[in-house]
């Protein structure tokens, strides 16, 4: 299905779990992938290709992918009849028919995205601990005790490996998340300038998903993207004697444009892949959730997890009354709110821009607000407060979880007092 053939000398094509962009002139590419990537001026396709789905599942392609890259670009292209010499191929398990198109100009300038994306097991921050290395034998798994060694972040560990950045043998995770940008300018950009691109299109990504709140699950941080992500920029050659533009960062229109099509088109395409609408995230479980470190070195907590944390702190008639309601708990605004600013705090202490030696005196002000927001707005009586004062001297993010958790049981229990 033709998609688009408005845009400079491009057609863009969709087919059977693959989208690609056909060239009906040379362009300049500068992408990720492992086979054709990098600066290229000879390349006829950009393709992004759907070789499983996200969760729990496997194809012959995805194995392919993982141990044989090179096949399972030659496989794919000869599949859809493209030419393997002339096409670079993004990888993914996200659903080609729920791609995002978003084209945005300026007089002559226009600038499209073309993005799919998921981040539901896969979102990561750059500098997260790491779980595969790549040596001179290719890439192996790295034990836990080994993931903590560098930067000096919690242990982690990545999720499956995805086409863009290696695997290790015989790791066959399914690819839980991966945002893929197609990246298509219609004037002529310097190499400076499409290397500027990848640049700010990774800025724009990333500011999609601290804007809706997407947690990392390798560390106790906001995610910046996932470990998978792929990106290929395309612009016209110059004609011979003409001007390519040099230009895009954020002071550039280019960059704005560049900016604006791939933050509205990440946001765009993580509601339709996987429901990840704002609303949703008005959640205190999400906003707790990457404080909880599980025992595989992943960071998470399921609606359960987060109600028995929550019940520990409760007498058991309260603790059953919580566990019946705790949806309609975990969505009410003001107990948002109050979380999501002690959630806030938590960061500024953990970066320093708070001291922690004032640590007590601030989280005990915090846990206050949440407790009396928890309980419906009612003050709370000196002796809540004390009870909870010992947890506001926490020394990890295990900690800071269990004193959430006690100020939410402090005013639920306040809410509705015997």
């Amino acid at each position: 299905m033709l998609l688009s053939a408005s845009f400079d000398s491009l057609e863009l094509v969709r087919g059977e779990r693959i989208i690609y962009a056909r060239f009906l002139a040379p362009r300049l590419v500068l992408s990720t992938c492992r086979i054709n990537g990098g600066l290229r001026g000879d390349l006829k396709f950009v393709a992004n290709h759907q070789s499983c789905e996200s969760v729990g599942h496997e194809t012959p392609d995805t194995l392919l992918a993982v141990s044989d890259p090179a096949g399972y670009h030659e496989r794919v292209c000869g599949r859809h009849g493209l030419d393997p010499g002339g096409t670079v191929l993004l990888g993914t398990a996200a659903n080609m028919r729920l791609a995002v198109v978003k084209e945005i100009g300026f007089r002559d300038l226009s600038v499209m995205a073309v993005v799919t994306g998921g981040v539901e097991g896969n979102a990561g921050r750059a500098g997260d601990p790491a779980g595969i290395f790549e040596g001179p034998d290719g890439f192996e798994t790295v034990g836990a005790d080994e993931r903590n060694k560098v930067g000096g972040g919690p242990a982690g560990g990545q999720g499956g490996p995805g086409f863009g950045d290696g695997a290790s043998r015989g790791q066959t995770n399914p690819f839980g998340g991966t945002i893929n940008t197609l990246l298509f300018v219609n004037r002529p950009l310097s190499p400076g300038a499409l290397t500027r691109s990848v640049m700010t299109a990774a800025e724009a990504k990333t500011a999609a998903l601290v804007e809706i709140n997407v947690n990392s699950r390798f560390s106790p941080s906001l995610a910046t993207g996932t470990g998978t992500d792929q990106i290929a920029v395309a612009a016209p050659l110059p004609e011979p004697g003409g001007r390519a533009l040099t230009g895009a960062g954020k002071h550039a229109k280019l960059g704005e444009l560049m900016g604006l099509a791939v933050l509205e088109a990440t946001k765009e395409v993580l509601i339709r892949q996987t429901g990840l609408t704002v609303d949703r995230q008005c959640s205190v479980k999400i906003l707790l959730e990457r404080f909880h470190a599980r025992g595989d070195g992943t960071y998470g907590l399921d609606a359960g997890e987060f109600v028995s944390l929550v019940s520990r702190f409760l007498d058991p008639g309260a603790a059953v009354l919580f566990r019946d309601n705790y949806k309609a708990v975990f969505h009410d605004p003001l107990t948002v709110s109050a979380v999501a600013a002690m959630a806030a705090v938590e960061d500024k202490l953990a970066a320093g821009i708070l001291p922690r030696s004032v640590q007590p005196e601030i989280m005990a002000a915090q846990a206050a607000v949440l407790a009396r927001a928890a309980g419906g707005g009612e003050g709370l009586p000196p002796d809540c407060l004390e009870k909870l004062s010992p947890y506001c001297r926490y020394q990890d993010v295990a900690g800071f979880l269990r004193l959430a958790c006690a100020a939410l049981a402090a005013g639920f229990a306040r809410k509705w007092p015997k």
